[in-house]
């Protein structure tokens, strides 16, 4: 009886009940493992609001952006907010950020190297260096100077890139720099096919206009994008993809035509030992024929045949939504190559 009395007169002691409510763990002894990862520390001065760490993270509300008020003086800051109640520590945040210093750490020991640096993007920026005019317009809007002046060429370094699109905007020359979509890869291609053989279907049809044509002439026509849109829906049904891809075939296709006048052959057969493909051939019930799935368009028979078979033409595209329809204008000229 005496001892609990004594442990009750020490729990009522002020001196003990301080120390119980001051104890603490001291930090010399305290010892992290060399790959601890800690909660997220947050520095949101750093911050330039790209969200790339929203996408990375794997734990369904851990991290949120938040923005500050507004004032006269300047714009509220937006930056990352870490809910640690769901927060699993897995540093992704932490190295996916671009901003050097970093706005996300993850405790000292977390070690960010770059050869591990995940972009969490499904579009992917690039530059053209036959088009790039070295104007730099596009490195001063990067926000996290990932794009580079190397050798004389311009470059983007996609290990910092946050695929925001700033550059893209600010380019002055169209096809200069591109975006290039990760996900979908195959469907990509299919529809890039299915525009191309429509468009050369579309040109087939018109292709006896198209002879007339004489020097310096131009044959214009339309063709509606809605129907061929929808189709590539079918094959790839994010529009917003197939609709860059449209425009990027568009803006970057150069089409060459050969066209074939039969009735002007005299069966010389000059055109037969140049064809590289072996898309034109002889025989004695035939004649001279030309088969369209073999044929390169290289122009070796337009240069080669000095009776006017063949036809060499050029197509270019664009997308026209002037008129409050849209359509695919195309431009077709006769293609300004010396005939042997």
């Amino acid at each position: 009886m005496s001892s609990v009395i004594w442990y009750l007169y020490e729990f009522a002691r002020k001196s003990w009940a301080e120390k119980f409510a001051n104890a603490h763990t001291e930090h010399e002894i305290l010892e992290k493992p060399e790959r601890f990862r800690d909660f997220p520390t947050v520095h949101k001065e750093y911050c330039i609001g790209c969200g790339a760490c929203t996408t990375a993270c794997p734990a369904p509300g851990a991290i949120k952006l938040v923005r500050d008020t507004d004032t006269s003086e300047e714009e509220g800051l937006t930056y990352p907010v870490i809910v640690r109640g769901a927060c699993i520590r897995c540093g992704f945040c932490a190295e996916v950020c671009p901003t050097d210093p970093k706005t996300i750490e993850c405790g000292e020991n977390h070690l960010i190297r770059e050869e591990f640096t995940i972009v969490p993007s499904e579009k992917l920026y690039v530059i053209d260096d036959y088009l790039c005019i070295r104007c730099r317009k596009c490195m001063k809007a990067c926000p996290v100077d990932a794009i580079v002046e190397e050798d004389g060429r311009v470059e983007i370094d996609q290990s910092r890139c946050i695929a925001c699109g700033d550059c893209l905007e600010k380019c002055p020359v169209k096809g200069a720099l591109k975006r290039i979509h990760v996900a979908y890869v195959e469907e990509q291609k299919m529809v890039i096919n299915l525009a191309v053989n429509e468009l050369e279907a579309a040109i087939e049809e018109r292709s006896d206009d198209i002879k007339k044509l004489g020097a310096g002439e131009v044959y214009r026509m339309n063709h509606p994008l809605r129907p061929l849109l929808e189709r590539a829906l079918e094959i790839l049904p994010d529009e917003d993809i197939t609709r860059d891809i449209l425009e990027m075939i568009t803006d970057r296709l150069k089409m060459r035509i050969i066209t074939w006048s039969p009735e002007k052959c005299v069966q010389c057969r000059l055109c037969v030992d140049e064809c590289p493909s072996g898309a034109i051939t002889y025989s004695e019930d035939e004649g001279v024929v030309r088969d369209p799935e073999k044929c390169l368009r290289c122009s070796t028979c337009y240069q080669t045949c000095p009776f006017g078979v063949a036809g060499y033409y050029v197509a270019r595209f664009l997308i026209d939504e002037s008129n409050g329809e849209e359509v695919i204008r195309i431009t077709i000229k006769p293609a300004a190559l010396p005939v042997k």
